[in-house]
């Protein structure tokens, strides 16, 4: 199943970071708070401006983006959870990230 999103919104798969802390100590998944980052892998044609042309999103399908801890609406589609977000929801693209951004305190 396939889905393609509308106006200026995209669809998100979290990246989960480590289930460890740096000394070795076991997370448990109650107490991980939801990751911040995640994989575009869908994006809207584009936003309509008030003209009614089109005008093309900044993210694009593949993108590591940033978002705001409460970001978006959750999704299952065939067992999978995804996140619609809007792309002005977006706080950042990572260029060359291959693995999860950690927080700086």
């Amino acid at each position: 199943m396939h889905i393609r999103p509308l106006h200026d919104r995209l669809v998100v798969k979290r990246i989960e970071s480590n289930d460890s802390t740096a000394g070795g100590l076991f997370i448990p998944d109650s107490a991980k708070e939801k990751p911040q980052e995640g994989k575009v892998v869908a994006v809207s044609r584009g936003k309509r401006l008030e003209n009614g042309s089109l005008a093309p999103l900044d993210v694009s399908v593949g993108d590591h983006i940033l978002y705001g801890k409460y970001t978006g609406n959750e999704i299952k589609l065939s067992g999978e959870e995804y996140l619609i977000v809007r792309e002005d929801e977006v706080l950042g693209i990572l260029d060359g990230a291959e693995e999860p951004a950690t927080k700086v305190a």
